[in-house]
């Protein structure tokens, strides 16, 4: 499995180069802490075919991405979310026209220490669980034991992509929320490493951190459907009900290197890295 975390691509650079734009031979990009492997990835294999193209990666989350977007401090933001209106529109004050470019898909897995019996749960269940008002695993066919809410933090967009399609189950009016006691954690790894700790946890991060020291449950979309687990080929068919695309946002349409690397990472071999990295291509 693919060893995760958060990349920075160079320990030191220049002042100058920090923003976009200012070195034509370089890429600054931020954001989705679900994407920065990927990314990284991406990067490096690029710049092995480009030696004279320096791209950094780091991860932060989509809202800081979208806001060094936003703000001119990156050229590429990385994010797990589509960018909101209000974000569209402090950009365009600013002077900068969001451009969305899907370069992959991912599906959200659920996640169990493996010594935990429940293998499966429905959507119900899940909203349950995460809004507090399931609080005991025996509730759900488990030991009786409290069960421990593991989040990513509010600036991620898995958290917010977790919320709308499960707490809310895709209805706009929607206002559930976490449940207060929920832990808040920084990162998809921190959320890994804690549920591979605490035989009482449960978690949610894209799945290409999935690793055998948690166990990811199986999700049926409503009672009587059928238990659906995260992988490549339930993603690509619809049928695992936790999907998502995942997105590049620029400043206009992709120009210059920016282009150059877009157009690779979009290419066959880009798409395989896709899978490489436990990725959903955005087609087979």
């Amino acid at each position: 499995m693919f060893k995760k975390g958060i990349f920075v691509l160079a320990a030191l650079m220049c002042a100058v180069s920090a923003f976009a734009g200012n070195d034509k031979n370089s890429i600054q990009m931020k954001g989705s802490d679900t994407m920065v492997n990927l990314c990284q990835s991406w990067a490096e294999k690029y710049m092995e075919k480009d030696p004279q193209a320096f791209i950094a990666v780091t991860g932060g989350g989509s809202g800081t991405g979208l806001s060094s977007l936003i703000s001119g401090t990156c050229d590429i933001a990385a994010s797990s979310r589509n960018i909101k209106d209000k974000e569209i529109a402090l950009a365009k004050q600013k002077g900068i026209n969001p451009y969305e470019i899907k370069v992959a898909l991912d599906g959200l897995a659920v996640v169990v220490n493996p010594q935990n019996p429940v293998s499966k749960l429905t959507l119900d269940q899940l909203a349950g669980i995460f809004t507090g008002k399931i609080s005991n695993w025996k509730e759900v066919g488990g030991k009786d034991q409290k069960i421990v809410i593991l989040s990513r933090e509010v600036n991620s967009g898995t958290h917010v992509y977790f919320k709308e399609h499960v707490l809310r189950k895709n209805n706009p009016e929607g206002r559930e929320e976490f449940a207060p006691q929920a832990l808040l954690l920084s990162s998809s790894q921190a959320i890994a490493d804690e549920v591979a700790g605490n035989p009482s946890a449960i978690g949610y991060y894209g799945m290409g951190y999935i690793s055998d020291k948690q166990k990811a449950i199986a999700v049926a979309g409503k009672e009587g459907a059928e238990y659906v687990s995260p992988t490549i080929d339930n993603v690509l068919s619809g049928k695992y009900p936790i999907s998502r695309p995942l997105f590049f946002y620029t400043n206009g349409e992709p120009q210059g290197l920016v282009k150059k690397f877009i157009d690779y990472d979009l290419s066959k071999e880009g798409q395989d890295i896709v899978i490489k990295t436990d990725f959903v291509p955005v087609k087979k």
